[in-house]
């Protein structure tokens, strides 16, 4: 495609892609950038072969129209994409996008036993209702060894729940044990938590951080409410609670805690980037694709940074 024209009412943005490790995808590698606006036209569509450029020449709409989308694709990778992304003249805009192989595996390296469990994050989580500190660490490298999608979307759970800022902590302050059984899956884990945390995320939700989830029970089979984050355009945790599910732990009085995440928040970014989602296991929740996407949007909205203990290679 012929380089865009420059001009008073025209935008500007740096594409920046990286890898499933979180670093800068290898240079020389050929990469497919599309680029389309709000009324989506597509503007720009061909091929770089540096990580990080600046695309420049965008028209600018003063309206809805500038609500763009960038999709990038590589050979042997999966599309990743990202929308919307509102662009101004006088501000040049960045996006970074992560693309990660199709057949993409987990990298658990910095998340063996010996390192894991000293970190404050996971620590608790690892060894709670376990007599010893030997059983958990059987229990745990039994998932690590036979069960990595379900470890992984455990890490990406707990990571994205850390950066939760209820009035009192995050919701992993409340969890008082995890169930490690065939529950957790690749897209979900159960645990046991301080009845308190359905309190704190109702008053998150009056403040805009939740919003309630319609038909709870047709979705989660027994709970009775849930609550799903609005932070992200893309990967938002939803927290649902099954209040007649109870247990007391430490004389505390828990609920079933039943944390997982979506892809997308609207249906108009389901529309737009459904391939990217698909390309994995079809539709599936898939805890690679999560990784990706919560990366990208944290990225996008100048938080810390995603970054569980796993990387995919």
């Amino acid at each position: 495609m012929a380089p865009l024209a420059l001009g008073p009412k025209t935008c500007a943005i740096t594409i920046n892609v990286f890898s499933g490790t979180r670093q800068k995808f290898p240079s020389g590698e050929k990469l497919l950038i599309t680029v389309r606006d709000g009324n989506q036209k597509q503007v720009f569509r061909d091929y770089v072969n540096k990580p990080s450029f600046m695309l420049s020449g965008l028209p600018f709409h003063d309206n809805f129209g500038d609500n763009y989308t960038v999709v990038a694709w590589s050979k042997g990778y999966a599309q990743a994409g990202f929308t919307p992304v509102k662009l101004r003249p006088a501000s040049p805009a960045s996006l970074d996008l992560m693309l990660i192989h199709e057949d993409a595996r987990f990298n658990f390296s910095q998340a063996r036993w010996g390192m894991i469990r000293k970190n404050p994050r996971y620590a608790m989580l690892l060894t709670a209702g376990s007599a010893t500190l030997e059983a958990a660490r059987e229990r745990y490298m039994g998932v690590l060894e036979n069960r990595s999608p379900a470890l992984a979307c455990f890490f990406n759970l707990v990571t994205a729940m850390a950066e939760i800022h209820l009035s009192s902590g995050s919701p992993l302050d409340y969890i008082r044990e995890v169930i490690w059984d065939e529950t957790m899956t690749q897209a979900r884990f159960f645990a046991w938590a301080d009845r308190e945390v359905v309190d704190q995320v109702i008053r998150a939700s009056a403040n805009g951080l939740f919003a309630p989830e319609p038909g709870t029970a047709m979705f989660h089979p027994g709970a009775t409410r849930s609550y799903k984050q609005v932070q992200f355009g893309e990967a938002n945790v939803q927290l649902t609670f099954h209040e007649n599910d109870t247990r007391t732990i430490d004389r505390t009085e828990c609920i079933k805690f039943e944390p997982d995440i979506d892809y997308y928040r609207d249906l108009a970014a389901h529309a737009l980037l459904e391939v990217a989602a698909n390309t994995l296991t079809g539709s599936m929740t898939d805890p690679r694709q999560v990784y990706v996407m919560r990366w990208m949007a944290g990225r996008h909205a100048g938080i810390a940074e995603f970054d569980p203990p796993y990387h995919l290679e």
